[in-house]
């Protein structure tokens, strides 16, 4: 059985890619990666530091600087301003993902680092189906991802009054898969944008960004709450176990001082 073709692999990029359009990717990635850095420095902040914390003020300005970025148009002389907004949005996300990481942390401190290889290696998969794809093949998923996007949206505003944990379990694998849809959707679109000019990379990088934090709070929470789960379980057994011998061998001698 032959081994992995690097050059065949190689060669099917260079077939779908056209020449600008892999320029144009690498400097998404890039941007991405160094978005991706930022973020993770900010949850070490928020863990680490009495620098800042996640809360409000911390979501408004995530929010805020993102707005800010969409509506700043993409022009040579404003790169860097752009790039710096970017970089504010991740640092302020990735503290927002503070608490999340916090809790991770207290069940097992390697939840963490498996939420993000997890994260990783889905997120490479889906950019890669994306990229051998034909052109344009995944387009199509853009309005059902918004639809289930949105359902699941009002079902967590439901959830809030009912409580439900099968909603919850519903909403949390549902929402993971809808954000794989989006990075192979979000993927091809870059390309798409690309090939008509758009050569905005840094808003392209915190489409992806986005993506990408979705997919690792949904599975770091799945991870965490699995664990606890499995944890909780495991008390109750223990708990079971020492109640039982507990009742057996004290139940004799209360017989023997009856007697």
């Amino acid at each position: 059985m032959d081994g992995i073709n690097l050059e065949r692999f190689a060669t099917g990029l260079t077939e779908n890619l056209e020449a600008p359009v892999r320029s144009h990717l690498k400097n998404v990635y890039a941007t991405l990666t160094l978005t991706g850095a930022a973020a993770a420095a900010g949850g070490y902040v928020h863990m680490y530091s009495s620098l800042m914390g996640a809360g409000l003020m911390t979501g408004i300005g995530a929010i805020a600087c993102l707005l800010f970025l969409a509506a700043t148009p993409h022009q040579g002389k404003n790169v860097p301003m752009r790039l710096g907004l970017l970089g504010v949005f991740a640092l302020l996300s990735g503290c927002n993902l503070g608490p999340l990481l916090d809790m991770a942390f207290f069940v097992d401190p390697t939840l963490v680092m498996q939420a993000l290889l997890g994260t990783a290696v889905v997120f490479a998969c889906f950019s890669l189906a994306a990229l051998y794809a034909p052109r344009g093949h995944y387009l199509y998923l853009g309005a059902t991802l918004m639809s289930v996007l949105s359902t699941l949206f009002w079902l967590y505003l439901a959830n809030i009054f009912f409580g439900s944990r099968l909603i919850f379990q519903v909403n949390l694998y549902i929402g993971l898969a809808v954000m794989c849809g989006f990075i192979v959707f979000d993927t091809q679109n870059i390309c798409e944008k690309a090939r008509r000019g758009d050569k905005d990379f840094i808003m392209h990088a915190a489409e992806l960004f986005i993506d990408f934090i979705a997919v690792f709070r949904r599975l770091l929470i799945i991870l965490t709450d699995k664990l606890a789960q499995d944890q909780v379980r495991s008390v109750e057994r223990t708990i079971s176990k020492l109640l039982y011998n507990f009742y057996r061998f004290s139940k004799p001698n209360s017989t023997l001082k009856v007697k």
